[in-house]
C-alpha cells in the first residue's frame, strides 16, 4: 500500500507538465550536515594520508581488501567469557530468534492488509481510467470535492486568460476533446525518477499509453501493466514487468527482492526505440568506391525498462559486478516508485502538485531550471550532428 502524502511544502511551487524538468534531481538525505572545524594538526595528518592514498591506489585495494575480510569476524571478546555468561548470550539470541519470527509475521499481516485495500482501491482506479481515455465523466459531486482543493486566485487568473482565448476564437468551431489526452506520459514526466529515462523519441509511443496497473502475486511480488492502444512502433497491446522477492525474509522481517522479468515488445518493422541505425561510410582502396554500411547500436529509451538487468555472475570483475548492482537498485527502486507513487496519485503527478510532497532541495530543483533544459538540448543536437558528420567521414577499406 502507498504510502501517504506527508511533509507537505506549500510554499513550493507545484510543477506543471509544461515546465517539468526532464532529467532527475538528487533526493536529500536526512543527514546532518558537516560543520566546518578548524584545521588542527590531527587534520594535516589527514590530509597527508589521505595524499599517499592517492598516489598509492594498490595499497588502497590492499587496505579495503583487509578490512573487508574482518567483516563479520568475532574479536574475540565472546570467546573469553566464562561459561555461565556464554549461556545468557545463546539464551538472548534463541529470544531474537522468537522475535525475527514475529517481525516476519507482522511484515505478512502487512502485505495482506495492503492487499485488502488495494482491493478496495480498484474500482477507484477503473473510474480513473474511463475519465481519463474518455468513456465517462465525471459526477457532480466529483469535480466539486476536486474543485474544494483549487486556489481561487488561479481560477480568476485562468479565467480572465480563458476569456481572452475565446474572444481570439470565437468564429473558430469548437474542437470535441475526449478524456485526457497524454494523461500518463504527462504524470510520468512529473515524477522525477521517470522523466530522465523519457527520451524524445519516446515520447510518441508512450502518448499511446492508457493506463497504468499493477497487482499483487500469490506469493510476495507484484506486476505493474502498461496498457496501449494502437500506436506506429508495437503491436502489444499490454506490457507487463514483473517484481518477485525470495522466499526467506531478511532482516527484520522485510521481503527481499530477487529478480524482475519484463515482456518482450513486438516492435514494428524500424520502429525499436531502444535501438539506434549508425551509418557509415566504406571505400575500397583498390576501386575507390563507397558504400553505406547500417549498423544498429543499443540506445536510451524508457522501454528499456522491460529489459531489467542481470544479477551479476562469478565470472564479473568488481567493477562490472558493482556496476550490475547499482543498475538492479535503481531498476527496483523505478518499480516502486511507479507502485506506491505513480499509480495511486496519478492526477497529483499529473497537475504537477505531488512535487511539492517530495523531499527535495530547493538547489536541487532550480539546478534543473527550464532554461538550462533547453540549452543542453541544443548542446545534444550539435553533438549528434558533429557525430554524424564526422562518421560520414570514415573511410574503412573492405573486407
Amino acid at each position: 500500500m502507498a504510502e501517504p502524502i506527508r511533509n507537505k511544502r506549500p510554499d513550493l511551487a507545484a510543477p506543471t507538465p509544461q515546465n517539468t524538468p526532464a532529467s532527475n534531481a538528487p533526493i536529500s538525505s536526512h543527514a546532518q550536515q558537516p560543520g566546518v572545524a578548524s584545521i588542527k594538526e590531527e587534520d594535516l595528518d589527514r590530509a597527508a594520508a589521505a595524499s599517499i592514498f592517492a598516489k598509492n591506489p594498490q595499497l588502497v585495494s590492499l587496505i579495503q581488501g583487509r578490512l573487508g575480510g574482518l567483516i563479520g569476524r568475532s574479536s574475540g571478546y565472546i570467546e573469553s567469557l566464562p561459561t555461565e555468561v556464554k549461556r545468557r548470550v545463546s539464551g538472548l539470541k534463541g529470544i531474537q530468534k522468537e522475535h525475527s519470527k514475529l517481525e516476519a509475521e507482522f511484515q505478512e499481516e502487512v502485505l495482506q492488509l495492503e492487499k485488502k485495500y488495494f482491493a478496495k482501491f480498484t474500482p477507484l482506479y477503473e473510474q480513473r481510467s474511463e475519465i481519463v481515455n474518455g468513456s465517462t465523466e465525471p459526477t457532480e459531486e466529483q469535480v466539486q470535492a476536486g474543485e474544494e482543493d483549487e486556489d481561487p486566485e488561479d481560477d480568476d487568473a485562468e479565467g480572465a486568460e480563458g476569456a481572452a482565448i475565446k474572444e481570439d476564437k470565437a468564429a473558430e468551431p469548437a474542437k470535441k476533446v475526449a478524456g485526457i489526452p497524454e494523461f500518463w506520459l504527462s504524470a510520468m514526466k512529473n515524477q522525477i525518477s521517470l522523466a530522465e529515462m523519457i527520451t524524445d523519441r519516446d515520447e510518441e509511443a508512450l502518448k499511446s499509453l492508457t493506463d497504468i496497473r499493477m497487482e499483487y502475486l500469490d506469493k510476495p511480488g507484484f506486476r505493474l501493466i502498461f496498457e496501449f492502444s494502437e500506436n506506429a512502433f508495437f503491436t502489444n497491446k499490454t506490457i507487463t514487468k514483473t517484481y518477485f522477492y525470495q522466499n526467506e525474509s531478511g532482516y527484520g522481517g522485510d521481503f527481499i527482492y530477487d529478480h524482475a522479468e519484463g515482456d518482450k515488445i513486438d516492435w514494428k518493422a524500424g520502429q525499436d526505440l531502444t535501438v539506434r541505425v549508425e551509418q557509415k561510410k566504406q571505400r575500397n582502396k583498390n576501386t575507390k568506391q563507397t558504400r553505406i554500411v547500417k549498423k544498429t547500436v543499443p540506445t536510451e529509451s524508457f522501454f528499456n525498462f522491460f529489459s531489467p538487468p542481470k544479477a551479476p555472475t562469478d565470472d564479473e570483475d568488481d567493477d562490472a559486478a558493482s556496476d550490475i548492482e547499482e543498475r538492479l537498485e535503481l531498476d527496483y527502486q523505478l518499480g516502486e516508485d511507479i507502485k506506491e507513487k505513480l499509480i495511486p496519485r496519478a492526477i497529483d503527478w499529473f497537475t504537477g502538485e505531488a512535487l511539492a510532497f517530495e523531499e527535495l532541495d530547493e538547489d536541487d530543483l532550480e539546478a534543473y531550471d527550464e532554461d538550462d533544459d533547453e540549452d543542453d538540448d541544443d548542446d545534444d543536437d550539435d553533438e549528434d550532428h558533429d557525430d554524424d558528420e564526422e562518421s560520414e567521414e570514415d573511410d574503412v577499406s573492405l573486407s
